[in-house]
């Protein structure tokens, strides 16, 4: 990730403001061939540039917005869904995923609920508990148990669902 030093509202050199428009769209859309981004993402990174202001970037923005290049609900609910399909993770993950993504709440929930819809978080831990049991097998102690208690965590499901399943699982304590 970026860290770059904000650019003052003072130390924007805006010469021509129709070349700007245009240097900022082709920004835009130059970000955007890369990789689906969020509006605010493409809002920090376009305002990254001195040669550009806030408002020429809200403007490039409602462009894009126009052209439906940029759509908060879409890129949430392609985000949640590639993300599940790619690696079994809760909810509680993927909501943080998205919030990184600055995107507002009211849209996260949606995408989570369509994603959730499409595929069930009981059947993604399933998928994850038998992933971590052909990698490293069950869990023989409780240290190992533990371990595989805060594995899923991390993966983000929700405690309640994670004693549930590894409760179900044989227990061999030494």
């Amino acid at each position: 990730m970026r860290y770059k030093r904000p650019i003052k509202d003072e130390d924007r050199v805006i010469k021509d403001p129709e070349r700007s428009r245009k240097k900022t769209f082709d920004r835009a859309v130059n970000l955007l061939t890369y990789k689906p981004r969020s509006i605010e993402e493409i809002r920090t990174r376009l305002l990254e540039k001195a040669w550009t202001n806030e408002e020429i970037v809200d403007g490039v923005i409602e462009k894009l917005k126009e052209y439906n290049y940029l759509n908060d609900e879409q890129y949430a609910a392609s985000f949640a869904s590639s993300k599940i399909r790619g690696k079994p993770i809760g909810k509680r993950r993927l909501a943080q995923d998205l919030k990184k993504k600055k995107i507002d709440p009211e849209t996260i929930e949606k995408a989570l609920d369509s994603a959730y819809d499409e595929t069930p978080e009981s059947e993604l831990i399933e998928r994850a508990i038998e992933k971590r049991l052909r990698i490293k097998g069950p869990p023989q102690t409780y240290n190992e148990r533990q371990n595989f208690f805060g594995y899923l965590v991390r993966l983000g499901f929700e405690y309640d669902l994670i004693r549930q399943k590894l409760e179900a699982l044989p227990k061999n304590e030494s």
